[in-house]
């Protein structure tokens, strides 16, 4: 799986480095996997303004990996598209089957 370079396990869950388009027609999480910059490709069809976006990505990691909104903390990139987030409670197996069920190639 490809995407792998864009995860790290830590002790108390998973880093997943995202790359954000803000102001997309549709939601998709995750929209693909950036090779070159080594991020996973994130859609979200709120504005980069006021923390929308980011509100919004917190809500659909936490969504497809069935935790909390608590468990999703956004470690860097809080006023940039190219974000780390950490996820608590999550595995790298985990990790790997929900979003290898999304991320095509």
């Amino acid at each position: 799986m490809p995407f792998t370079d864009a995860l790290r396990e830590v002790s108390d869950g998973i880093i997943v480095d995202i790359e954000v388009t803000p102001g997309s027609k549709q939601v998709c999480v995750p929209s693909g996997y950036n090779p070159w910059r080594k991020r996973i490709e994130v859609k979200l069809s709120e504005s980069a303004q006021k923390g929308k976006a980011n509100g919004q990505l917190i809500e659909q990691m936490a969504y497809i990996f069935k935790v909390p909104s608590s468990s999703v903390i956004i470690i860097s990139g809080f006023k940039n598209n190219q974000k780390s987030i950490l996820i608590k409670k999550v595995d790298m197996n985990l990790a790997l089957s929900v979003l290898g069920k999304k991320i095509k190639g």
